[in-house]
């Protein structure tokens, strides 16, 4: 089941083009299941739709018997498919060969954008980001998943850089824990985000929280929407 559904992607990757546009392959393969013709024969069909260098992991080297191992090697090696790197994801063997392998082998292609320009998304998105990151490090499991943070004010003009940044969470209960008593939880978080705020954009920041609750604003279409979310329309049955 788990090889046919290995051939099911990789000719997935074929028919979309993705194989022909790839400038590396590489190819993992299950060690500890000795091959079949079939599988032999899928691999090969796939791979020719490729001209790139294929390198291919032979994955589980702790756990496989050493004739499924050789039996893969010899496919490999007769065939010429590749360049074989035994590896073991369990305990790392190998990997960093492969890595290394894999870094060599890319060609290093052309600037896809102005060499000045560090990323595709405004710094203000990254902003809201380093803040989010920071609850994600500082509180536990429940609160995390209930912020959205979006920055509402930034005055670039100014030294420090003003950033005003909601920091949206679903109910009061949560502000309260985001806040801590007598603001020591804002204040660390304020701290630690602005921090990384300030290595980003290179400069120094005020960085200013506020922390609102909108209720249940992951299940509202309407809230989801004025954060500037991208919401399926309904075909008017509630269906979306």
């Amino acid at each position: 089941m788990q090889n046919d559904l290995a051939h099911v992607q990789m000719q997935a990757i074929g028919r979309d083009g993705v194989l022909h546009e790839a400038d590396v392959v590489l190819l993992v393969i299950d060690g500890s299941r000795p091959p079949t013709a079939r599988d032999t024969t899928r691999l090969e069909l796939t791979l020719s739709e490729t001209n790139a260098p294929v390198h291919i992991a032979l994955n589980k080297t702790d756990r496989a018997a050493p004739d499924s191992l050789a039996a893969w090697q010899e496919w490999i090696e007769a065939g010429n498919h590749g360049v074989l790197h035994p590896v073991s994801a369990q305990d790392g063997e190998g990997t960093d060969a492969l890595l290394q392998a894999l870094h060599e082998a890319l060609p290093e292609g052309p600037f896809l954008y102005p060499e000045d320009d560090i990323a595709t998304d405004p710094v203000r998105f990254f902003a809201a980001e380093l803040v989010r990151e920071t609850v994600f490090e500082q509180y536990g499991e429940e609160i995390p998943y209930s912020v959205f943070c979006q920055v509402e004010e930034f005055r670039e003009e100014q030294d420090p850089v003003y950033i005003q940044v909601n920091v949206y969470v679903e109910r009061a209960s949560q502000k309260r824990i985001l806040i801590g008593s007598k603001g020591h939880a804002i204040r660390a978080l304020g701290q630690a985000s602005r921090e990384k705020i300030e290595h980003f954009v290179g400069r120094r920041v005020y960085l200013d929280l506020w922390v609102k609750p909108l209720k249940s604003w992951r299940k509202n279409r309407a809230h989801l929407g004025a954060l500037g979310f991208q919401v399926p329309e309904e075909d008017g049955q509630g269906h979306k």
